[in-house]
């Protein structure tokens, strides 16, 4: 009998829930992210929270800005800065179809999910969006509620 394959083991740590809300994402991509030691004790414990965050490109960098990680309980004098600014890792192009795309269309560069993959390396993911208007949050809220409807009626029905 042959063993069915587990599913890998990804571990969320925070996630950026307001961001389908307010945010039309059009494209995603994973990237790394610099981290100090504490940090990565502070993330393994689960504490952080990227729903203020953004990603900006500057000198042929992108940089997470507004991300709170807060510092290690156990740590000591050298424990993180809470909000510092911290490099991501990306490849070049990737980094240049970023910021044309933040130049050019007006498109904003958002955290989506930070999380440990199953290397139990901390990864990023990014989303390229463009801001929703006020009209487009209430078509999509309309929409979700009528799939919602929709899955109840049929639930009673069948």
């Amino acid at each position: 009998m042959a063993k069915a394959k587990a599913e890998p083991a990804i571990r969320v740590v925070a996630e950026n829930r307001k961001a389908r809300h307010a945010y039309a994402i059009e494209d995603s991509l994973e990237a790394g992210i610099v981290l100090t030691g504490t940090e990565v004790k502070a993330l393994r414990v689960g504490q952080a929270m990227i729903a203020e965050s953004y990603a900006q490109t500057k000198g042929g960098e992108v940089t997470l800005i507004n991300a709170y990680i807060p510092e290690y309980g156990s740590g000591n004098r050298f424990n993180h800065e809470p909000r510092r600014p911290r490099r991501l890792l990306l490849h070049r192009r990737q980094i240049d179809r970023l910021s044309q795309a933040v130049q050019r269309d007006g498109m904003t560069v958002i955290p989506l999910k930070l999380y440990f993959n199953e290397k139990g390396i901390a990864k990023l993911q990014l989303g390229l969006a463009r801001g929703k208007k006020l009209h487009d949050k209430r078509e999509s809220e309309k929409a979700r509620d009528w799939a919602r409807d929709k899955a109840r009626l049929m639930r009673n029905k069948g």
